[in-house]
């Protein structure tokens, strides 16, 4: 086989989507020859081709195929599940008869079950679901996608003398297709892409040295930026971290950057989701209705943007998706919740079984130059570190490289300091939430300013 024989090319996704709705109505069939009350399937297939590079030569090459099939079964309120990624006759038979066994061991879950009939999305007239314009393959063949790294790479490496070494390049692109069917009759369909670029470099010598990086990815070819603007980015980000100083201990105005701004609205979303809720262990807990940011934020979730990351008619468990606030003038407007985590919480299903969907963040500022300008003197955070966040509590405490800005203007670069604070105080303390918006996100937000955090700078 040749480079050129990845190519991802021939669109036949179509044909693929009717094989695994048929395949996922053969083995709800199979569900109820077993005796199974209830019982959905999930089939799902991914196809993608990714390359790596460094210092100019090729590292890795993997095209992928995977498959998966998933089918779980309900036996009154007992509930079992088994997977497979084997489409032999022999071994689907295996995987319900797995799923019933395990179904008939477990004990009775009063919230077990399909989500209510009800709730179930359909499509239009003709049998059509929405199109959010959300497949976009890229023809793009190993050579291809090869040269495309090594131009990404160059560009980044020739930018500056300073540039001594790489972390490599990469280019990905993946195509996946996805059924979901239920005994109540539904059968849901989604197919997807996605593509990117990446670059990280290596900027000085010794001790001294220090690595950063950029990377672009979308729905489409079109949706990114060109290989040598990644690249080019790359760098700056990689010499912007150069000559670090240690900053004084104190309480600062701290500003996230908005490729880490969205790890914020990611702790709300933890802390506001059902599993999280119906086990009592969020620092949100009963806080529908209560204000947690200030008045003018809003958080909306928009499941039928066109070309969105997350777009989708229905959920994971086939309930219709619907636009709506999850936090509106500042005030919590309701959970994030599937049917499981709602039954458990005497609650009705949010259509978010999955996770939630496409969120927009409300912004009140203009640029990232003019958050700057606003906040005048403190801390720009452009990269976190560890896991320290306590989703009980809500305390806060992460590792943070970034830069100290002095009069509105950057400074120096910082890193090796630590940040911490409280999430409920940090949300009700945001001050102005930029325009520049990171498109590489499900989540969109720009830049988030955070009035005050306590910053360990090493000093």
């Amino acid at each position: 086989m040749t480079l050129s024989d990845t190519a991802l090319s021939t669109d036949d996704s179509r044909q693929r989507l009717d094989a695994l709705a048929e395949l996922s109505q053969r083995l709800l069939a199979r569900c109820r020859a077993h005796g199974a009350t209830q019982a959905e399937v999930s089939c799902s297939e991914e196809r993608g081709l990714n390359v790596n590079v460094r210092m100019g030569a090729v590292e890795t090459v993997e095209a992928t195929r995977d498959r998966g099939i998933g089918v779980t079964v309900y036996f009154g309120q007992r509930k079992g599940s088994a997977s497979t990624a084997d489409l032999r006759e022999d071994s689907l038979e295996a995987t319900v008869q797995q799923a019933c066994t395990i179904a008939r061991l477990t004990e009775d879950d009063s919230a077990a079950g399909l989500a209510d009939a009800d709730r179930m999305a359909r499509p239009d007239a003709q049998g059509r679901w929405p199109d959010f314009d959300s497949w976009h393959p890229w023809a793009l063949d190993a050579d291809r996608a090869v040269d495309i790294a090594l131009a990404c790479e160059q560009a980044g490496r020739e930018s500056d003398l300073r540039i001594g070494n790489s972390d490599g390049a990469s280019v990905g692109t993946g195509e996946s297709l996805s059924v979901y069917a239920n005994s109540h009759g539904f059968i849901g369909a989604e197919r997807g892409t996605q593509h990117s670029i990446g670059c990280a470099l290596i900027a000085g010598e010794g001790e001294a040295m220090q690595r950063d990086g950029w990377y672009t990815s979308g729905l489409a070819e079109d949706d990114l930026e060109s290989p040598q603007a990644v690249g080019r980015h790359a760098a700056v980000r990689t010499l912007a971290r150069l000559d670090p100083r240690p900053i004084a201990t104190g309480e600062y105005p701290v500003l996230f950057s908005a490729e880490v701004a969205r790890s914020l609205v990611g702790h709300l979303l933890g802390a506001v989701s059902g599993g999280a809720l119906y086990r009592r262990a969020s620092f949100l807990l009963d806080s529908v209705g209560q204000p947690l940011f200030p008045d003018w934020l809003s958080i909306h979730e928009k499941p039928w943007l066109r070309r969105g990351l997350r777009s989708a008619a229905f959920d994971a468990e086939g309930v219709a998706t619907r636009e709506s606030p999850l936090v509106a003038s500042g005030v919590l407007q309701r959970y994030v919740l599937g049917s499981y985590s709602a039954r458990k919480l005497g609650l009705q299903s949010t259509g978010n079984a999955g996770g939630v969907h496409n969120l927009a963040v409300s912004a009140n500022a203009a640029g990232f130059t003019d958050l700057l300008g606003g906040m005048g003197r403190g801390l720009v955070v452009t990269e976190l570190m560890g896991q320290g966040v306590n989703s009980v509590t809500g305390d806060y405490s992460r590792g943070a490289a970034g830069y100290w800005v002095e009069g509105g203007e950057p400074s120096h670069a910082v890193d090796g300091i630590t940040i911490a604070g409280n999430l409920k105080a940090m949300f009700a303390a945001i001050e102005a939430i930029g325009s520049d918006v990171d498109p590489r996100s499900h989540i969109s937000t720009g830049s988030i300013l955070v009035g005050k955090m306590t910053v360990a700078g090493g000093d």
